[in-house]
């Protein structure tokens, strides 16, 4: 019988922790993985008093198996995996001949799953790598022929999806989240967005929640939550909330009884797997299978999801009310002070206000150096003069906690129009003091925004939007970037600024892509002299100024000639582009505004 056939008559009881247990049995801090090579015994033993608890599936000693915590070639995590499977199988096929059981393994007896946990990763490591080496592990397992993987403590679907496409191929998928007591991931995701997007995904078979809380702020988070989901449920809480002890974090509370008794609880809310993680040991699984019938049909899996994420309104939307004659949507960069002077910031947001801009946006410490925070100058520009404002936000600078704090304080502001960009790297000159965050990327922050629209902003909901890179290397990787922000709520995008035909084709053929599922404002930079122009072409990235605007400029020419050249660029990149964008994007170098009346007209 396979997992799936069994799910359809029985809930199923798997292991407790493994680290943690292995870790008070003998005293150490050590990673339990590596003994799968140099103390076989030990993890025989552990899978062995699991399964003899009542455990029905054992996850595989290999939670931490990925090269970032073994410090080790990926080749030799293989070895320990294949050890691990090895231990596993022994274990299982002693318990049974310990019960007096055939030798012969059987379906009907233990499962048999691969853990498989979170790689840890620093914001310089390349994203494609971290997905490339799930994909390894998970081929390892399947080259030792195991059928079940549990994906476990994960705080998204990132960097995953490719492996649970692999792994769905070869059997059974199960992934389970990690949330903080108030119903929150590592990555900011609410515990109803992380199971609604399991839900929708065909390749996982089972999903729910593991580590990070104790029973009773699960069972709390199931309770809401266990109606939404159509796919068998998985609760596998810690066995409470850890002390530190001499440097060490300890779980101290072991009162088996009253885990006892709030996993029944869970098993009340309509769980389908149940387990412990950290803090748990073969005495909790014990006696949560000891009088609990887990024969039976107990959920109704084929069932609609009750309610889906609701789509945002989109009243507050800058590309709601344009102003322009012409309906082409006109924005302007403006970028906040170095320092505590804002005159010519409202001096020039007043003069684009008369000149029919539809929203100004401000940039989040851009090129990694410090300026004004975007939000706060956004609310000030925009109690100054009633515009329209935008900042952008970027992942660069701070977790979490700390960006969903400023969305909130911005909300309250009424600041509801957000571009979300990834951010600059931090200059490398002061990178030995000043670290980058990156908790995640610009999709990753607009699935948290798109999130708190559905759970906080519901009323009316924020608006967000993203860059398009249309000058990246590798054209077909920045249209598929595109595409996943649409996935992620984007309603608009903003590109680099346009300077080759090269340029404008791409941005053709992504707005073919987009279709009328969101507005592109194509950029518009108005270089004002050879030294401008040069710096934009050999020190900015992504921004692909060509050989032939170059030599457009020259180095003793007037500041009127320079400027008249960056204008008459940008007349002809708006004149090839203006049959397919829905308008465009102003970044004037120096803050020279008063350009834009030169380059916009009626005509546009």
């Amino acid at each position: 019988m396979n997992l799936k056939a069994f799910l359809k008559d029985n809930r199923l009881m798997i292991d407790g922790a493994f680290g943690t247990y292995y870790n008070n049995l003998f005293d150490t801090n050590e990673l339990p993985e590596f003994a799968n090579i140099t103390n076989k015994d030990r993890v025989i033993n552990i899978h062995k008093e699991y399964i003899e608890a009542g455990a029905k599936l054992i996850r595989t000693n290999t939670f931490a198996c990925n090269s970032i915590s073994l410090d080790t070639s990926i080749d030799r995590v293989k070895d320990y995996i294949r050890a691990a499977i090895s231990n596993a199988r022994t274990a299982i096929k002693l318990a049974m001949q310990e019960a007096n059981k055939e030798d012969e393994l059987s379906d009907s007896d233990t499962f048999l799953a691969a853990s498989i946990g979170p790689i840890p990763f620093s914001d310089l490591m390349d994203r494609e790598m971290l997905t490339k080496e799930y994909l390894e592990i998970v081929s390892a397992f399947i080259e030792e022929g195991v059928e079940i993987f549990d994906f476990e403590t994960f705080d998204s679907l990132d960097y995953i999806m490719e492996a649970i496409k692999l792994a769905s191929k070869q059997g059974e998928v199960l992934v389970s989240f990690s949330v903080n007591q108030y119903g929150y991931s590592n990555a900011g995701l609410s515990a109803r967005h992380l199971l609604e997007d399991a839900n929708n995904c065909d390749e996982i078979f089972a999903t729910g929640f593991n580590c990070g809380v104790g029973p009773s702020h699960m069972e709390a988070i199931i309770k809401k939550l266990s109606y939404m989901i159509t796919k068998p449920l998985m609760a596998v809480p810690n066995v409470g909330y850890p002390s530190n002890v001499s440097g060490r974090m300890v779980f101290l509370n072991q009162n088996v009884d009253y885990f006892k008794e709030r996993i029944d609880n869970l098993l009340d809310c309509g769980v389908d797997i149940i387990g412990g993680c950290c803090g748990t040991n073969p005495k909790h699984i014990k006696a949560i299978a000891k009088n609990f019938d887990f024969k039976g049909k107990v959920r109704n899996i084929d069932n609609e999801v009750k309610e889906t994420r609701k789509e945002a309104i989109t009243d507050a939307a800058f590309y709601n009310k344009p102003n322009q004659a012409s309906g082409k949507l006109i924005a302007v960069e403006l970028a906040p002070p170095l320092n505590g002077d804002d005159e010519k910031l409202i001096s020039s947001a007043l003069y684009l206000k008369n000149k029919g801009v539809d929203v100004l946006t401000f940039p989040d410490s851009p090129s990694g150096r410090t300026r004004a925070d975007s939000i706060l100058v956004a609310n000030k520009v925009n109690i100054e003069t009633g515009m329209c404002v935008m900042p952008h936000i970027c992942c660069r600078d701070k977790n979490a906690i700390a960006i969903r704090s400023q969305l909130l304080g911005a909300y309250v502001n009424d600041i509801k129009n957000f571009l979300v960009i990834t951010g600059d790297p931090i200059p490398s000159i002061v990178r030995s003091s000043v670290k980058s965050v990156f908790n995640f990327d610009s999709v990753g922050l607009m699935n948290i925004i798109k999130d708190m629209n559905y759970d906080q902003f519901n009323q009316s909901q924020m608006v967000f939007g993203g860059a398009i890179n249309q000058g990246r290397s590798n054209f077909k990787v920045e249209l598929n970037r595109v595409l996943k922000k649409l996935e992620a709520g984007a309603t608009f995008f903003f590109t680099q600024p346009i300077f080759s035909k090269e340029d404008i084709d791409r941005l053709r053929t992504i707005k073919e892509a987009v279709g009328d599922r969101a507005k592109i404002l194509a950029g518009i930079m108005p270089l004002v002299s050879l030294k401008n122009a040069s710096f934009m072409k050999n020190e900015m990235a992504g921004i692909n100024v060509t050989d032939e605007i170059l030599s457009m400029y020259r180095e003793d020419m007037t500041k009127e000639e320079g400027e008249e050249v960056g204008i008459k660029v940008a007349k002809s990149v708006i004149s090839q582009t203006k049959d397919f964008i829905d308008g465009y994007y102003f970044s004037f170098p120096f803050n020279r505004v008063y350009l834009l009346d030169r380059i916009v007209s009626d005509k546009l």
